[in-house]
């Protein structure tokens, strides 16, 4: 029988007002797209996210223009129909990601098979992922902070006080801090913070510099006291090479990168750069986290905490205990929608 394609639109309050560098969430809209056999139904998602020019009407926009081709996909390798769609999804990732992550959990799911059992023989010890804590006041972090006890923090920095924030946020606390400038930061700013952030256990600095300033890449590449790793400037495979001569290391990000399937080709390929990996999300529901994490045997950091920033969610799946991932024992993702 055909498989039957459809997506629904979703509001997802968030917990707090979340802050980067660039803009401030409060709601985060998110687009579930589902993929039905008669029998099991795979489950993908794609945020609404400006930065990236993803909208609710482009996603579902997407998804129906290439609704009849996933319908006559005749259940083929998750690859097949990846490379099928992305000629005619070339300007929507974020849809891309969503179908290949959906069609990824319903070719698990048919073959009674756990998502990450393709790739993982689950030996392995998995990364913790860390806790995110947006840009607000230091009295504010704090307060995040102590609410959400968490041995790893992602902290979110892009101010005119950033360094001053990672003391206050030391003064409550000893664990590993990740310090995400979101391309905020000029080559001599991240110097002179790197200098005073070294001291301060920082793991390493996330995407520094614009996506573009390669050249000031290589300036700081000379210069850098902390490992730094590349988010806005690794989109897609073809970037890995670039990125692997001026980063340490990559993030990568399934609605950027256009799903599972090309996540792990990024991987391979990052290897043979001996870089770092990372696997990171946006803001978004369980769904677009248990599809993520099905990569955690493969990568050495997580960044997976973005259905934990929710005030509620619209399905379960995985979840973490202090930092660890606490897998579904169902098959495909493990992801149940409410």
């Amino acid at each position: 029988m055909k498989l039957v394609v459809s997506s629904k639109h979703y509001q997802l309050p968030l917990q707090h007002p979340f802050t980067i560098s660039r803009y401030t969430v409060e709601t985060q809209s998110t687009v579930i797209v589902s993929i039905h056999n008669g029998e099991f139904t795979g489950y993908g998602e794609a945020t609404v996210n400006p930065y990236y020019h993803s909208t609710v009407e482009k996603i579902q926009s997407s998804i129906k223009k290439v609704e009849s081709i996933i319908q006559k996909t005749d259940l083929k390798h998750p690859k097949e129909l990846w490379n099928d769609l992305e000629p005619h999804l070339k300007d929507d990732y974020f849809a891309l990601c969503a179908i290949d992550c959906a069609y990824w959990d319903l070719h698990a799911k048919i073959r009674g098979k756990t998502l990450r059992s393709f790739w993982s023989n689950g030996v392995k010890p998995l990364p913790l992922t860390n806790y995110t804590i947006g840009i607000d006041s230091i009295e504010n972090m704090q307060s995040k902070i102590l609410e959400k006890p968490w041995p790893i923090y992602k902290i979110k920095l892009g101010t005119d006080h950033d360094v001053d924030i990672i003391r206050g946020l030391r003064d409550i606390t000893d664990s590993v801090f990740r310090i995400d400038a979101n391309a905020s930061w000029t080559v001599e700013k991240a110097i002179s913070n790197m200098k005073a952030l070294i001291d301060l256990n920082v793991e390493f600095i996330e995407q520094p510099l614009k996506a573009d300033d390669w050249e000031g890449m290589k300036l700081l590449m000379k210069r850098s006291l902390l490992p730094i790793i590349a988010d806005e400037s690794c989109q897609r495979l073809e970037d890995v090479d670039a990125c692997a001569e001026v980063f340490h290391g990559i993030n990568i990000k399934l609605m950027k990168c256009g799903g599972i399937t090309p996540a792990l080709d990024m991987i391979e390929k990052a290897r043979k750069h001996y870089l770092l990996v990372m696997a990171g999300c946006m803001t978004e529901s369980t769904v677009g986290i248990s599809n993520l994490t099905q990569l955690a045997g493969l990568i050495d950091c997580m960044d997976a905490d973005g259905a934990m920033l929710l005030q509620k969610d619209i399905a379960e799946g995985v979840c973490f205990e202090n930092g660890n991932i606490v897998f579904s024992s169902s098959n495909g993702s493990g992801i149940t929608l409410f």
